[in-house]
């Protein structure tokens, strides 16, 4: 598993190197592998470059991510940006991993929009107010998978949730069964998370890493053992921690061929992104006893590579992606667009910035008032969690349409530079496709290229012209 890290340089926080020794050693610990860094400057925070940097980044990947930040705090310059910016990273489905507590960011986060509504502040003030109710074992944020928040705040079993949890470390440790193998079994017997979703291979994980099912609470870097039930007993867990390490790879460089056509490629079954896989396999030849390995490259849902459902629906590399470039090797050039009509497309551009920076407004007051109903109690966390989550994906989608007017406005980039754009692009592929380097291929798909919906035996290519 991978994990990128995204920073804000501000006042008040540590220094930059130190934060990236913490990220680093945040992925030792968890054998991750740290894949990138992204920075953002307070002073310039309008441009906002490395989180738009790392949004792109996480769309362009497959498989699950990390995304490790300093604290919730670091995450933006007020908390309306703090908890919109939370909701959209953890709308892509990304775990957002504070390094101050080592816990999921957000389950602070009505906690800290309580706190700073109350007193117009934030920061340490708001930091020292949750390390002393953490002190005293009172549950800060959602509560883990297995518990509900009791009486005095503290942790307490749930029947059919902890039931779950002893079911996992006994598939675990009892039987052999490994993550993915686990996650397979929940599934199939149709168990289901507190969101009511499938189990993937992070869920899982991060279950038997959690400490919580000791009976000790560990919240901004405060732990207090023995402050509720446990589910697990301790001895049990240090053996599914000493088998998960030991099969953690120690000191091993991993190098891996990217994919051409990652980030494009859809299951028409299941809606979920196709990944690109790579398998080893080796056997001994029967004459001369003579080991022989050979490398398998294919795309796969991700559904059922990391939650072993959806169909098996797995294409070879190289097959699947000759038969998209000879696709679109036969497509014609895109037809010109007149002067009348591109004067018209720039109006109607500046037109809908306006719109959208007036949603943008309207999209932020709603997610506050989102936060206030769940700190008043009138709306649950899951709800609100629920509701964050679409209006940032709303967000999402108005920002980018936001960057492609103002790319438009900035460049004055008119339909009709598209279209060449679009051709060259077209010309590229159909005439130099073998000369180019495996970037410039990967480039030029994008320009083509919106996505792919594969089915068997059939596919669908959305352009972008």
């Amino acid at each position: 598993m991978r994990a990128v890290a995204y920073f804000r340089e501000d006042e008040g926080s540590s220094a930059l190197p130190e934060r990236s020794r913490l990220f680093l050693d945040f992925c030792r610990q968890n054998g991750f592998e740290a894949a990138a860094t992204f920075l953002d400057i307070a002073k310039v925070d309008g441009e906002a470059n490395g989180y738009h940097q790392l949004l792109d980044y996480l769309r362009q990947q497959q498989g699950f991510l990390f995304v490790a930040i300093a604290s919730l705090q670091n995450l933006g310059r007020d908390l309306t940006q703090v908890a919109r910016r939370y909701f959209q990273l953890s709308g892509l489905g990304v775990k957002v991993v504070s390094l101050e507590d080592g816990g999921d960011a957000g389950d602070s986060l009505l906690e800290v929009w309580s706190l700073s509504r109350g007193n117009g502040r934030q920061g340490e003030r708001v930091r020292e107010g949750m390390r002393q109710k953490a002190v005293k074992g009172e549950v800060l944020g959602r509560p883990p998978y297995g518990y509900k928040v009791g009486a005095n705040r503290r942790l307490q079993i749930t029947s059919e949730e902890g039931a779950v949890v002893r079911t996992i470390f006994r598939l675990y440790l009892k039987q052999g069964l490994g993550i993915r193998r686990i996650a397979k079994h929940l599934n199939e017997n149709e168990y289901r998370t507190r969101k009511g979703g499938r189990f993937s291979m992070v869920t899982v994980r991060d279950i038997l890493r959690n400490r919580a099912y000791i009976g000790t609470y560990h919240r901004f870097g405060v732990r207090v053992p023995a402050s509720h039930p446990p589910l697990i007993a301790l001895e049990d867990f240090q053996l599914v921690q000493d088998q998960l390490d030991a099969r953690r790879p120690t000191n091993q460089v991993r190098t891996t061929k990217p994919f051409l056509l990652s980030g494009l490629l859809y299951c028409s079954k299941c809606g979920d992104k196709m990944i690109g896989v790579t398998r080893k396999q080796s056997w001994q030849r029967k004459g001369d006893g003579s080991v022989q390995t050979a490398e398998y490259r294919y795309y796969q849902c991700e559904s059922r590579t990391n939650r072993s459902v959806c169909g098996y629906q797995t294409h070879r590399a190289k097959d699947l992606e000759g038969e998209i470039i000879k696709r679109l090797a036969d497509k014609h050039p895109a037809t010109s667009t007149s002067n009348r009509e591109l004067q018209a497309l720039m109006v109607e551009a500046e037109a809908q910035t306006r719109r959208l920076m007036d949603k943008l407004k309207r999209l932020d007051r709603r997610l506050e008032q989102y936060l206030d109903a769940g700190v008043s109690g009138r709306l649950s966390n899951e709800r609100v969690w629920s509701l964050g989550q679409a209006a940032a994906g709303e967000q999402l989608t108005i920002e980018a349409g936001l960057a492609e007017a103002s790319l438009r406005a900035q460049q004055q980039l008119s339909a009709e530079q598209h279209r060449q754009q679009h051709d060259l692009a077209l010309k590229r592929l159909q005439k130099e496709w073998e000369k180019l380097s495996f970037s410039d291929q990967r480039e030029t798909l994008r320009q083509l290229v919106e996505r792919v919906v594969v089915a068997s035996p059939d596919l669908e290519i959305v352009t972008k012209s």
